[in-house]
């Protein structure tokens, strides 16, 4: 059984791994050799960041478990990363932007953590920052490039923030082992978190000419295990080597 602090370096974990796993699949698959590139390096950021996580975990006393099995032997409902990170990639426009939609909060919430009393913790939050920052610097432009593009790219990256946006609202809603690790000054005072984030998602929407939109709801339950119907699909690709031979080593 996981106590509050291995449940919320889980979630760490599961994001990076799931958006990873979502960008590889752009790997081949680009729209032009340099974004192809630059996508599937930004996926190995965020496996390799993964890697980190589940490492400590193991570290921690995961029951005997390693990264392997963290990343690879679990189910469906024992994954903890956010819906965000797991919908579909789309066309580019909805995969950049729902990149810029995690970076901004990523990079505010690795600040965060960097600043923290875990010293692991802060010493992963470190060296992600560098890459972070990267990412949400690439995402960014693009966003501004499409929005402020032709009459298609525009309509195109419009409805994909009309898509993804109600999946954002997950981001600050925190879960119990989020307050613990916010109690233990693991994870400390996010309480501008959203603002921050808020701020820096219009200031890029106003200069790419798109729109938030306004909705009643957000959609949440990633974080506590409640996924939608693609998560069952990541995991089926992401998961047939280990699960079809067990023990593999590379």
């Amino acid at each position: 059984m996981m106590d509050s602090k291995q449940k919320y370096i889980l979630h760490l974990a599961d994001n990076a791994l799931i958006l990873g796993q979502r960008i590889a699949e752009w790997c081949g698959h680009g729209p032009v050799l340099e974004q192809d590139i630059a996508l599937t390096n930004m996926s190995l950021d965020l496996i390799g960041q993964s890697r980190l996580y589940y490492q400590y975990l193991a570290d921690l006393g995961g029951n005997g478990k390693t990264e392997d099995d963290f990343a690879f032997m679990r189910k469906e409902h024992e994954y903890l990363n956010c819906l965000l990170v797991e919908q579909p990639n789309g066309d580019f426009g909805k995969t950049i932007v729902r990149q810029f939609f995690y970076d901004v909060f990523h990079f505010l919430q690795l600040e965060l953590l960097s600043r923290g009393n875990d010293e692991q913790l802060t010493a992963i939050a470190l060296k992600s920052l560098k890459e972070v920052k990267y990412h949400l610097n690439y995402s960014s432009k693009w966003v501004v490039r499409l929005g402020d593009g032709t009459e298609e790219s525009n309509a195109r990256a419009q409805k994909a923030v009309n898509t993804l946006w109600k999946y954002t609202g997950e981001l600050f809603e925190w879960t119990e082992y989020e307050k613990e690790a916010i109690a233990a000054g693991i994870f400390p005072e996010p309480d501008k978190l959203e603002n921050e984030w808020a701020n820096k998602v219009h200031q890029v929407l106003d200069e790419a000419h798109l729109q938030v939109p306004e909705l009643p709801y957000m959609q949440t339950g990633g974080k506590n295990g409640r996924h939608t119907e693609h998560m069952g699909y990541i995991l089926t690709e992401l998961q047939y080597m280990q699960r079809a031979y067990p023990g593999l080593e590379w």
